[in-house]
């Protein structure tokens, strides 16, 4: 497991960064342990003044394995053990969710360089960042729609607090966007070429007191945003809170663009789609990043034991024929008291904590 994060301290930075280049640096539990464990150790070392979060090149060179910061977690895994007693995936969502908490309440400056695809996970492990730095290769997605989970790792946070709809859109249809559109919307707080990362980061390395400074003067001017010709689009059709009215103003709308949006939705999972917007209606409500997570994680639980779950995942990962047999298949037949369930608490002795050392930071 130690190959898989490899974690330092030079120049007075804490550095993290992923180490799995054939899966994308997507995230296993003993991953989320190594960052947490490096993490709670640098809070008390007055010698580490920063931390950065990035991915490590691809040990030959080989710009397929440098694809991205981090497709996500580790999905293979979760479906397998939502197949038995789901216990290996709760401990992976607990873990997880764990670490996300502690990125958030982290009292030292982090900085996350997001440089190609971001996805899920990777999310979870940039978002709480205070400092987001995007590319020209970024893809930023939450496409768990698609497989029949819901944005989670802090997306019911994260997204309903981004302008107008665009929330509501990326976790529902799961639509990739780019660098200048993570910038442009605030998912990045600064866009800085690739070429120049490097750079970037040996300043960071040999002054961490001013990341701040050093991040804002190396930023680079992003070329215009793809998502901005959208926006009214967005924000006027993805409105409503209920799935069923959503589809309707696209029907009426009638655009080229609404179709397209019609015909995406129309290959999630009606039942996620679902819980993803009475998810975003209910976090950005929440005042404490830990409630959230507890949330998240009772409707994780809840909804590896549903089917839609593991027929997504077998259609788009494993068998690959990106065909799922969505159960209920139609959105009017997915009932409000099936989407109650997936949101009930847990036992207390399974619910959700954050770290001991911050079960009174929110």
């Amino acid at each position: 497991m130690s190959d898989e994060v490899l974690i330092s301290v030079e120049g007075g930075v804490g550095r993290i960064r992923l180490n799995r280049p054939k899966a994308i640096h997507a995230l296993t539990s003993g991953m989320c342990e190594a960052v947490i464990a490096a993490l709670l150790d640098w809070r008390a070392d007055d010698g580490v003044v920063a931390v950065m979060i990035d991915h490590a090149p691809a040990p030959d060179g080989d710009p397929r394995l440098s694809r991205g910061f981090c497709a996500g977690g580790d999905i293979a895994m979760i479906a397998t053990s939502a197949k038995g007693d789901c216990k290996e995936a709760e401990h992976f969502f607990f873990t997880e969710y764990r670490m996300n908490h502690l990125l958030f309440a982290y009292e030292k400056p982090i900085a996350a360089f997001i440089d190609g695809i971001t996805m899920g996970g990777g999310v979870g492990i940039s978002l709480p960042a205070r400092y987001r730095v995007a590319t020209e290769r970024t893809v930023f997605a939450m496409p768990e729609t698609g497989i029949g989970l819901f944005p989670d790792v802090g997306g019911g946070w994260f997204l309903p607090r981004l302008p107008g709809r665009v929330g509501v859109w990326l976790a529902t249809t799961g639509a990739r966007i780019d660098g200048a559109d993570a910038r442009a919307i605030g998912l990045a707080t600064h866009y800085i070429a690739s070429d120049g990362l490097d750079a970037v980061k040996a300043a960071i390395l040999a002054d961490p007191a001013a990341i701040a400074s050093i991040l804002d003067a190396a930023e680079d001017a992003p070329p215009p945003s793809k998502l901005a010709a959208q926006r009214a689009d967005i924000d006027r059709l993805f409105a409503a809170d209920r799935y069923e009215d959503i589809v309707a103003a696209l029907k009426a709308d009638g655009s080229e663009w609404a179709q397209r949006q019609l015909a995406v939705l129309a290959a999630k999972s009606p039942q996620t789609i679902k819980v993803a917007l009475r998810q975003l209606r209910e976090g950005a409500a929440f005042t404490d990043f830990a409630d959230n997570m507890r949330s998240e994680y009772r409707i994780a639980c809840h909804v590896i034991r549903r089917p839609d779950f593991v027929e997504g995942v077998r259609a788009v990962i494993f068998d690959k024929d990106n065909d799922p047999k969505w159960n209920p298949a139609r959105a009017e037949d997915v009932t409000d008291d099936m989407i109650d369930a997936l949101f009930a608490p847990l036992p207390p002795d399974r619910e959700w904590t954050p770290l001991p050392q911050l079960e009174t930071t929110a």
